[in-house]
């Protein structure tokens, strides 16, 4: 065999190589988005029917023994229909509206959970009578399907038709303000420093490593770090917002860290040079300057950031944010959830309602997530200078 046919062979042989590389590349590509597609299609298939809830058309009662009872304001027939959260909102309606006493009021009301799984076409539990009845009560317009309102009203429940996001979301805010408060303006005044200030020696090169290392391990060493600085040593309340505040924001830290970093170094060094040539100081340089122009790099790290909080569950665990919360806190020392948190506790329960209700709260901070992330690469294209 001569050289020139050895030569061709071996052409040969790398273009094959390179469409078997190509191949294998487009077909791991197309089997992640399969992937994806076949996530989110089960998710929105699965949580789209929590949008709707059931209510029934039905008398209430209000007297004394219904306050003392609330079971008793409802037939007995109804009774076992009619949602048990919703009959124990009775007296707390008769003392907002005490002109309810002693009347007979015909309401749509809340239905038992599983009434709204056999009117959604879902396994449900309800037994013959149950079922036959509630299918005279939908020929008469008794009972339908309705928005629900409550799922964003509502704090968490024992009851499914009773859950709702709105502790977890109240919850979310206040720790993602926390987690902004404590590092962004730290994770900032770091990044100037290091890339600005500080002298190019072991120390600051030791510091550098430690921070690209802390940006890569996993949440839940830093749920062990809050826990054990946070709550045991300085005494924050547990499964406060305050100190998942404190926690989320030492696990953003390093990115924040990198991001603004990267964002002032990016600045070219001529900005500088003009600056300190008409006697400008180095903090003026820094303040007027470099930190205007290097400020969407900053914001778009710090959004990216807060996406990634959001979503963290793990070291909230640890720092007890995994807590039953019916109502929505008022302060960042009282206990609250955080809608991962409240997925996660819905994903656990054996009740059949809580599935689609762990879905649509899936379909939420999916919706949150890209919102952030959508809101960062617009701000990143629309102000983003090229030098």
């Amino acid at each position: 065999m001569d050289k020139e046919t050895r030569r061709l062979k071996r052409i040969k042989r790398r273009y094959r190589g390179e469409i078997t590389f190509r191949v294998l590349s487009v077909s791991a590509i197309v089997l992640a988005a399969s992937f994806l597609v076949f996530f989110l299609t089960d998710i929105i298939r699965t949580g789209y029917t929590a949008f709707e809830q059931t209510v029934i058309q039905t008398e209430l009662t209000y007297d004394a023994d219904t306050v003392e009872i609330p079971q008793l304001a409802v037939s007995e027939e109804m009774g076992e229909l009619v949602s048990r959260g919703f009959l124990r909102l009775i007296p707390q309606q008769v003392e907002e509206n005490p002109k309810l006493m002693n009347t007979t009021q015909t309401q749509w009301v809340l239905a038992e959970a599983e009434v709204d799984q056999y009117m959604k076409g879902k396994p449900n539990k309800l037994s013959e009578e149950e079922t036959a009845f509630v299918d005279n009560l939908k020929k008469e317009g008794k009972v339908k399907l309705v928005f629900n309102k409550w799922f964003f009203t509502n704090g968490d429940s024992k009851l499914p038709e009773m859950a709702g996001l709105l502790s977890a979301v109240i919850g979310t805010v206040y720790v993602l303000i926390l987690t902004m408060m404590f590092s962004v303006p730290i994770g900032v005044m770091t990044a100037i420093y290091l890339e600005e200030f500080a002298p190019d020696n072991w120390f600051t090169r030791i510091i550098e490593v430690n921070i690209n290392n802390l940006a890569a391990i996993p949440s839940i060493i830093f749920g062990l770090l809050g826990l054990a600085i946070f709550i045991n040593l300085f005494g924050v309340p547990r499964s406060s917002a305050l100190a998942g505040g404190l926690t989320l924001s030492l696990m953003s830290l390093p990115v924040i860290i990198i991001s603004t970093r990267a964002a002032l170094s990016s600045v070219p060094d001529t900005i500088r040079q003009a600056a300190q040539g008409v006697g400008a100081s180095p903090w003026q340089v820094v303040w007027h300057h470099i930190l205007p122009l290097s400020l969407p790099g900053i914001m778009t790290g710090t959004i990216i950031s807060m996406a990634h909080a959001i979503g963290e569950t793990a070291p909230l665990l640890i720092v007890g944010m995994l807590a039953y919360i019916p109502t929505a806190p008022s302060g960042v020392t009282q206990a609250a959830t955080v809608l991962p948190a409240q997925i996660y506790t819905w994903s656990g329960d054996s009740l059949r309602a809580y599935t689609e209700r762990t879905a649509l709260g899936i379909i939420v901070l999916l919706s949150v997530l890209l919102l952030l992330n959508a809101v960062a690469v617009i701000l990143r294209n629309k102000y983003e200078r090229k030098w």
